[in-house]
């Protein structure tokens, strides 16, 4: 299937990208330059980041990881930049230009190994475009989306990780423990459970009932809200879980973890 037309771009956007081609198509490294993210999946508007994937010709893959940063610099104001080992995506490279302020997402890969993609990409620039459509009619797209029994697996060790820190009086870990639950568990289950693309707290605002379901679940800085907070989120995963039960659910829970937190909590107010 081809891409459907290029969304209309902000006047910021598009010209970056305007910029991005015209650079990409004088270097000699590169092939093609692929559109991902809001290019693709829609909604895109004036706070959106440009998600750009570089096809580098395989035998210059490494002069053009080498040279990336000065490539990004050839782009505009380039304010800061950084690879991406922190998402787990060394060859992307996250960049901030302006003012006024743009993200840029650059990411480069060689002809050889394009990589996964959740959707399919748009084609921006290629030196042969039906080629690089061929090389994309035959792959498959996978959507970022985890069974029952993933979130099963996962869900009482990160929970009981926000109760641990929450019994020692490391009041920041808990919440952020909590924080990262909600974004990786409870925003991606309730979008599962609604029929829509999970794709964490991304606009989620916009999902319905959404918001009032997840701001229960929120904790200021006090280990009774936090311990609040704590119950709230072990209350929606397992309603949320009785929409499509794992196959193998964890035993004694959630028992198991609310006499641990409840014992401390006891402790606590002797």
């Amino acid at each position: 299937m081809r891409n459907r037309a290029l969304p209309r771009l902000p006047a910021l956007h598009a010209a970056m990208l305007d910029r991005v081609i015209a650079v990409t198509s004088v270097d000699p490294c590169f092939e093609a330059l692929l559109g991902t993210g809001s290019l693709v999946s829609g909604g895109f508007d004036a706070e959106s980041d440009l998600d750009l994937v570089l096809v580098a010709e395989t035998d210059r893959y490494g002069e053009a990881m080498a040279e990336r940063r000065v490539f990004a610099g050839r782009l505009g104001d380039l304010l800061a930049s950084c690879t991406g080992e922190h998402v787990g995506e060394p060859r992307l490279l996250i960049c901030l230009y302006g003012p006024p302020l743009l993200h840029v997402d650059l990411k480069f890969v060689a002809s050889d190994d394009l990589g996964h993609f959740s959707e399919r990409p748009r084609v921006l620039w290629a030196r042969d475009a039906s080629a690089v459509e061929l090389r994309l009619d035959a792959m498959t797209f996978e959507p970022e989306a985890h069974d029952a029994q993933w979130y099963e697996d996962r869900a009482w060790l990160w929970l009981h990780y926000s109760a641990a820190k929450l019994r020692r009086g490391e009041y920041f870990e808990a919440l952020s423990g909590l924080d990262f639950f909600r974004d990786v568990v409870l925003g991606p289950m309730l979008r599962r459970n609604a029929g829509e693309r999970p794709r964490g707290l991304r606009r989620i605002e916009g999902s319905p009932g959404a918001q009032a379901r997840l701001v229960p679940t929120l904790a200021a800085y006090d280990r009774a809200a936090i311990l609040e907070a704590l119950h709230r989120t072990i209350a929606l995963y397992m309603e949320l879980r009785a929409a499509d039960p794992p196959p193998a659910p964890t035993p004694h829970m959630p028992e198991a973890l609310l006499d641990y937190v409840e014992a401390r909590s006891v402790e606590a107010r002797r």
